[in-house]
């Protein structure tokens, strides 16, 4: 970790015995480097690799998988929520790492920051303690995103910043299937030094590292335990087969609405369906690898996208049978949970795995 500039924040403050390089402290200026990454050369998980299905989940999950990537932690230990997947009525439910899974299987912690002054000062006082700050931003700020939403679309998006230089008006931060660097106009429209009054604060999250467990072999009785109370809150019916039903009688309007609607809404529903089943499927080959849930749940994956290619042809005035693709895909997902389940169960009597505090 690195600190710079500032004063009394060039001082050790690495939580995981690292010691800071100081400055020259130039008044005013801090640069803060948590992790040490670079994005020229940062590779990204396999999880968001080009040969998957969907390399991309959502921006929430994302993050979190490039963040333990990162530090040296599998995140696919952590993937317990995906057998939770369900379906609201309206969209495919967002999925994450819950807070008290990256508690219990990493040492991290996780929790909402009260925003009350400039965003800056906060990332920077976070930052120059060993802390990260995930915070809720505009995608039009964000040059990773160039061709889709920089500077040519306003969309909400979650990044997970670790360095900050005020001098170099620079911030780095995961986003999405990687780790980025902004700067410029882009730095002072994220984080403005001097907000208007009546500015919205965004909603953001403190990340403490300071009692981060060692990377190694994920301790398996506790993934396992993790993965039953996710399956203990799954729906009591088939959420795939829901959604399907929905799909049906969204189509017409739908394609009266045009292209652009299509993909906000495949998005809410094909895009995160599609992703949760292939997260899902790489939990299932770790946790029950004789069975064929891996395989049924990756045939979701991969289903949901053609189901998506074929629904587009619907802006173009061409008839598709919705039941036809998405029903045989409900099914793979029912049976791909039973799978899982039948694989987990646990012999009668036996002890949940000790939690114990990370220290």
């Amino acid at each position: 970790m690195l600190i710079e500039g500032a004063g009394a924040l060039a001082q050790d403050l690495g939580p995981a015995g690292g010691r800071p390089g100081v400055g020259d402290g130039r008044a005013g200026h801090v640069k803060a480097d948590v992790l040490g990454l670079d994005p020229e050369w940062y590779g990204q998980h396999p999880l968001h690799g080009s040969e998957r299905a969907w390399s991309e989940s959502n921006c929430a999950a994302d993050l979190w998988i490039e963040l333990l990537h990162a530090l040296g932690h599998d995140p696919v230990a952590g993937l317990g929520f995906t057998l939770a997947g369900d379906f609201d009525g309206e969209q495919w439910r967002m999925f994450t790492f819950p807070a008290e899974d990256l508690w219990l299987l990493y040492g991290i912690e996780a929790d909402e920051l009260n925003v009350w002054r400039p965003l800056r000062d906060h990332v920077v006082e976070q930052l120059a303690q060993g802390n990260l700050v995930a915070v809720d931003v505009d995608a039009w700020w964000l040059p990773d995103t160039i061709g889709i939403t920089y500077r040519c679309a306003h969309q909400k998006t979650t990044i997970l910043a670790q360095m900050i230089d005020t001098a170099g008006r620079r911030l780095g931060y995961f986003h999405n299937t990687g780790y980025y660097e902004l700067c410029g106009d882009d730095f002072d429209a994220l984080l403005p030094a001097d907000p208007p009054a009546g500015t919205l604060p965004p909603y953001a999250l403190g990340v403490r590292l300071g009692r981060l467990r060692t990377p190694g072999p994920a301790e398996m009785a506790l993934v396992r335990h993790l993965a039953r109370r996710h399956l203990g809150r799954r729906p009591t019916d088939n959420p795939v087969a829901r959604m399907a039903e929905r799909a049906e009688r969204d189509l017409a309007w739908i394609a009266r609405e045009g292209m652009e609607t299509f993909h906000r809404w495949a998005f809410g529903t094909l895009r995160q369906c599609g992703a949760n089943a292939g997260l899902a499927a790489v939990l299932a080959h770790l946790l029950a690898p004789g069975s064929r849930a891996g395989v049924r749940f990756g045939r979701v994956a991969e289903g949901m996208k053609s189901a998506e290619l074929a629904m587009a042809r619907t802006m173009r005035g061409r008839h598709v049978d919705v039941a036809g693709l998405l029903q045989p895909l409900a099914n793979e997902w029912g049976r791909a949970v039973e799978d899982v389940v039948a694989a987990l169960a646990a012999p009668a009597g036996a002890p949940p795995p000790r939690l114990v505090a990370r220290v």
